[in-house]
């Protein structure tokens, strides 16, 4: 008998038909990865994926931040015979002082001479008969014995959820934008468990934006990172773009006619490194440029795809996801980015696309965001 865990990957991927491999392989080359120089052995038995190591605790930590693993099972592989299976699964139901319990057997080896319910009941009986204050309840027990039986026969009963998602990587490319705040790392990272690489790039503003503030982005992108394995952070110069907006537009205009600057930066970095889209973390109606009209007019200087998974979320939920994912702690430390120190007082809400055309008209867009992507530097 051995310890191995068990690794379950996400449903969605066994609907991908003729590209069930292709996503399976990357799944394997992140497992891979993520384990690093762990020793492990990765056992195949019927299209069941199992690890085997030495330090169960360290190989659990990192698999469960693998994108497409959805459930991580300890079990014990045992004998495929009945009188084996009976006893691993007293073992591992006496740890449990009483309570109800039920036996799920899946039975992948048809060759194996009883079915799925005639091992469940054999199982539950053995349980019964060698125990006191256990009862069996089908409809809602308080603990589950599992049993697969394949070329090896694997009994468990602890369970642990991972992130699941679809394997990073799989789905395209995006340039992250990537603020100093709550929600931009949460965007991130949703955008990540639908298998899509990141890249980020943060505005800084020097000397307005201090040192801290960068290394509070650095400290973002490197928890985002423990879950993608690899994270290229841009960071652009974005001051000389802020003192020419604040000294030739109007003050009510300055945040929309930023987030225009920043979305046509974003998208160069992202045309000059290959990179499929933009995501932002912007919510509907949150903050003044984040109204319908302010997302358009934003759009508009767009090249490529822009996504924004948090659109229809609430504050409250997007600051649950943060704590989840890690990021909050270091999101509300109190460096301010470029977005908060140059806020007016009355910013317009409703902005048309041919009125902030017009407005920074005046500036010489094309000069300004060629030297900020020049002068943006890579930090992996």
């Amino acid at each position: 008998m051995r310890k191995l865990l068990l690794l379950k990957y996400a449903s969605e991927i066994f609907l991908k038909g003729l590209n069930k491999g292709k996503f399976e392989k990357k799944l394997r080359d992140n497992i891979k990865n993520v384990l690093g120089k762990t020793k492990y052995d990765f056992v195949v038995d019927e299209g069941r994926w199992f690890i085997g190591c030495d330090d169960m605790d360290e190989a659990i930590a990192k698999l469960k931040k693998v994108f497409g693993i959805a459930e991580i099972c300890i079990v014990d592989e045992v004998e495929p015979d009945m009188d084996s299976i009976k006893e691993q699964c007293l073992k591992s139901i006496q740890q449990n002082s009483g309570g109800t319990f039920k036996v799920v057997t899946k039975r992948a080896n048809k060759k194996f001479p009883l079915n799925s319910m005639e091992v469940s009941r054999e199982v539950g009986a053995h349980i019964l008969k060698n125990t006191e204050n256990l009862t069996v309840d089908v409809r809602k027990p308080d603990f589950f014995v599992n049993v697969e039986i394949r070329d090896s026969a694997y009994v468990y009963s602890k369970r642990i959820k991972a992130i699941g998602g679809m394997p990073y990587g799989t789905n395209g490319s995006t340039m992250l934008m990537l603020s100093g705040g709550i929600d931009s790392p949460v965007a991130g990272y949703m955008m990540a468990r639908r298998g899509v690489r990141l890249n980020c790039v943060y505005f800084h503003s020097h000397p307005y934006t201090s040192e801290r503030a960068k290394e509070k982005v650095k400290e973002l992108a490197r928890i985002l990172k423990g879950y993608t394995g690899s994270i290229n952070l841009y960071v652009a110069p974005f001051t000389e773009i802020q003192m020419q907006i604040i000294k030739n537009c109007r003050e009510d205009e300055l945040t929309i006619i930023m987030r225009r600057f920043m979305m046509r930066i974003a998208c160069k970095l992202a045309e000059k490194y290959n990179v499929d889209s933009v995501t932002t973390g912007e919510s509907v109606g949150q903050v003044a440029s984040q109204t319908m009209e302010g997302l358009i007019v934003s759009n508009d200087v767009a090249d490529r795809p822009v996504f924004r998974p948090l659109i229809a979320m609430d504050k409250v939920d997007i600051m649950d996801e943060a704590r989840k994912i890690g990021t909050y702690e270091t999101s509300i430390l109190p460096y301010e980015d470029c977005c908060t120190i140059f806020v007016p007082k009355h910013p317009k809400t409703k902005p048309r696309v041919s009125e902030i055309r017009k407005a920074e008209s005046v500036l010489d867009i094309e000069s300004l965001v060629e030297e900020a992507v020049k002068n943006t530097e890579l930090f992996n």
